[in-house]
């Protein structure tokens, strides 16, 4: 028998936005909080921003696709076959 694979649908659009958003809110207030207790200089700070924070993003989004089914590769595809109807004609 075969399994049925079925494809994210828009919960898991709306799951990933909310969780790339979170991530970022959470990441931005970890290096506020970081500085705030003079644990990142200015320089460092900006360092962390501009170089690694991109990183951390990348990471981020890549969990949340595959946590949401978005990791399919070509394996996972397979031919699509038009119906025909009675008289031969494709619907």
């Amino acid at each position: 028998m075969d399994t049925i694979h079925l494809s994210p649908g828009p919960a898991a659009a709306q799951a990933f936005r909310l969780g790339i958003v979170a991530s970022a809110v959470g990441g931005l207030a970890g290096i506020a909080a970081l500085y705030w207790l003079d644990v990142l200089t200015p320089l460092f700070a900006g360092y962390v921003l501009v170089l690694l924070f991109p990183v951390y993003l990348i990471f981020a989004a890549t969990a949340l696709s595959v946590w949401l089914g978005y990791n399919k590769d070509a394996t996972a595809l397979r031919p699509v076959y038009r119906q025909k109807d009675s008289s031969g004609q494709s619907k």
